[in-house]
């Protein structure tokens, strides 16, 4: 019914504190990426929707008409995304960027999705930037770099360019709105693995839900110290999400051989420091960086095992993550992450040159 898709009934519905169709919050998110909605219609919109809270089927429909808008990328869907919503304020270093790397590494196709810092100091793209990778790639260059690495950095800002309309409006209002932990989930090439970080433990339901509505596999996790990643500080709890189903996992990290960590011991800078720390440990430096970054690169291996052979999910969790923890590794001490990350910066710099 076209009626309940109006600005008057999208609103009044919202500040009655009732959930959104799929259909309205797909309607109004279009609205949104295609410039059509006024800014006081996008700022009355996300008030609104905070004051009540997201549901799972209004975030199903703000993805879908995202990704709508997206620009198209031809790279495979079979791959794998590592990523954090953010927002745990440690500003530790980029642990999801060399665990991407590393999977890499180990065989698996990585289409990586982030933007620019949101709650730290260096971002994804900001460390990626200073390590020498070229992000400046159209869609087509991407993929060239992609075929001759293996890994791709999709940058939110580039080919979610919809999100440049909400922009003002965000940054005037100055309070979290769902635009603050959309972007894991609205990754435009739509890998089928996905190992999702969430700080915000209010959140989770949110990201689980999604992936069990859409069918997807995914390995959601967050570590009780507040990490948006499977932390080596103590324990972290991790949802499995297979076909529709979901188990629930409480990881030591001791169980697997890794001495407990210190926060501080992973706490970041800018994004020339954090690239120096991703060359270190790439390069094979030990320590709890080096452990933390293994831990969550088996979490990737996993998830995209879950995506690539379902049948895995048989298997107890610990031992895949052993088994992969162990394999991640084997590619850094055997030099072959240092060399993914060395081809991915001549792939991006090559492709951007012609």
């Amino acid at each position: 019914m076209t009626e309940d898709r109006t600005w008057p009934a999208i609103l009044s519905t919202l500040l009655a504190r009732e959930d959104l169709s799929v259909s309205q919050a797909e309607w109004a998110m279009a609205r949104f990426m295609t410039g059509e909605a006024s800014g006081a219609q996008i700022g009355g919109f996300l008030v609104a929707l905070q004051a009540k809270g997201v549901s799972v089927e209004e975030v199903i429909g703000f993805r879908d008409a995202i990704l709508d808008e997206a620009s198209p990328i031809k790279l495979p869907i079979m791959s794998l995304d590592i990523v954090g919503t953010g927002g745990d304020r440690f500003g530790t270093v980029n642990i999801s960027s060399m665990a991407s790397i590393v999977a890499a590494a180990a065989g698996t196709p990585v289409v990586k999705h982030g933007n620019k810092a949101a709650s730290s100091l260096s971002g994804s793209s900001d460390v990626f930037t200073s390590l020498g990778i070229n992000l400046q790639l159209d869609a087509e260059q991407l993929v060239r770099s992609f075929d001759e690495a293996g890994i791709a950095f999709v940058h939110a800002s580039r080919f979610l360019q919809g999100f440049k309309h909400v922009a003002e409006p965000r940054a005037e209002l100055g309070i979290p709105t769902v635009f603050n932990f959309l972007g894991p989930l609205c990754n435009p090439v739509r890998p089928e693995a996905s190992a999702v970080g969430v700080a915000d433990l209010d959140r989770v339901p949110i990201f689980v839900g999604v992936f069990r509505l859409r069918g997807a596999s995914a390995l959601v996790f967050r570590g009780d110290d507040g990490l948006d990643e499977l932390t080596t500080t103590g324990h972290s709890r991790i949802w499995e999400v297979s076909r529709g189903g979901l188990t629930e996992h409480d990881l030591e990290p001791r169980d697997l051989g890794i001495p407990r960590a210190d926060i501080s011991s992973l706490i970041g800078g800018t994004p020339e420091e954090n690239a120096d720390v991703v060359r270190r440990v790439l390069g094979g430096e030990k320590g709890p960086v080096r452990d933390i970054v293994l831990l969550n690169a088996a979490a990737g291996l996993v998830a995209y095992d879950i995506a690539a052979r379902p049948e895995t999910v048989e298997t107890p969790l610990l031992s895949r993550l052993r088994e992969k923890f162990e394999l991640a590794e084997s590619v850094i001490d055997s030099g072959a992450a240092e060399a993914k990350l060395e081809s991915w910066v001549n792939a991006t710099q090559a492709a951007g040159a012609r």
